[in-house]
């Protein structure tokens, strides 16, 4: 009996599915703009973002330049919003704000322009165009409403977003030096300490540039090793100067001595008193 009745309950509600489907598609069909007006904005009330965009989509070129534009717009660019189209509601985000600056949702859909390019921010591994395109949105955005009640919050996600172009690259650099492609390791660990001042990396970037002209130097032909033996003791330099009680201080004085023995100098020539070495 109970599983007659499941049978029956399903059926009903696929009655009511289709019937609710013929309804829509009539609607859809129909040449009267005004009756898929009213139900498009019905639909995006009821949370039924789908439809109202497919009628919407019907409509908007029928009442462009008219006293609807404005409000089918902000519900067509919602509706996107709502699905998770975030590429296309981004595009259309900026489009509404450039077509009604003056309006009651300018600042909001400033904001959201720029938050739908950081949800669809990918990993720091992959290319990172809609990050830097979201740093730049979140910067207008602050630019244009430093009042803002969203401004802090856009000012944790521009940190959030320029960390990962910071970890993508230090990750690039390491790479690099991982290939024994010491040359370009060491330009892009420059370009991540000058390109991101302050970067969480730098004293990692510092070392690595330390480790880069040490190993270059030692996989070099004699000809070429004292000059870079001689960039090993001033990238070291260079990293006890910006921190001078580093973490990696105790492996860096062991490239250092090995360079300085390399270049065959005895501790009265050496430019730098080493900590002592545990």
């Amino acid at each position: 009996m109970a599983g007659r009745n499941l049978i029956v309950f399903l059926v009903s509600v696929l009655l009511v599915f289709a019937a609710v489907s013929c309804k829509f598609q009539r609607i859809l069909r129909s040449d009267d703009p005004e009756l898929k007006y009213q139900k498009a904005i019905e639909y995006y009330e009821k949370g039924e973002y789908s439809r109202s965009i497919r009628l919407f989509t019907d409509v908007i070129s029928v009442y462009r330049g008219t006293a609807r534009a404005e409000k089918i717009n902000y519900y067509y660019t919602m509706s996107h919003y709502k699905v998770g189209d975030y590429i296309m509601a981004s595009h259309y985000f900026k489009s509404f704000v450039a077509s009604y600056p003056a309006s009651e949702h300018a600042e909001k859909f400033t904001y959201l322009s720029a938050y739908c390019k950081y949800l669809v921010s990918p990993p720091y591994s992959l290319d990172q165009t809609s990050t830097r395109e979201a740093i730049q949105e979140f910067q207008r955005f602050v630019n244009r409403y430093p009042d803002s009640e969203k401004v802090e919050k856009a000012n944790e996600i521009i940190d959030e977003l320029r960390l990962k172009l910071e970890k993508k690259r230090f990750e690039i650099g390491k790479l690099y030096y991982n290939i024994n492609d010491f040359r370009a390791a060491i330009v892009s660990f420059n370009n991540l300490i000058n390109d991101f001042p302050g970067t969480v990396f730098e004293e990692e970037a510092y070392f690595f540039i330390v480790k880069s002209y040490h190993d270059f130097a030692s996989m070099s032909i004699p000809e070429r090793q004292p000059e870079r033996y001689e960039k090993t003791v001033e990238a070291y330099n260079r990293l006890i100067r910006n921190f001078p009680e580093s973490k990696f201080l105790k492996e860096a004085n062991v490239l250092l001595q090995n360079a300085y023995d390399n270049l065959g100098e005895d501790e009265n020539q050496q430019e730098i008193i080493l900590t002592e070495i545990k």
